[in-house]
């Protein structure tokens, strides 16, 4: 294996990232914006069924207690 200068690897190194994301797929605003709508909206509905849930244990740790 061969050693090489520390800042020649990360410059190599920081030239395969470029290249990978030069490789990728990105999304478009539209499909941004979308998928941002469905995290939002599923956060919201789990938040709803958390706080539900609590609710309905809460009440009845005190009915049996």
């Amino acid at each position: 294996m061969e050693t090489k200068n520390p800042l020649s690897r990360i410059a190599n190194f920081l030239g395969d990232v470029q290249a990978e994301l030069l490789k990728c797929n990105w999304p478009t605003w539209a499909e941004l914006r979308q998928s941002t709508v469905v995290v939002v909206v599923s956060f919201l509905i789990m938040g709803a069924f958390v706080s539900v849930s609590d609710a309905i244990l809460r009440w009845l740790v005190t009915v049996l207690l």
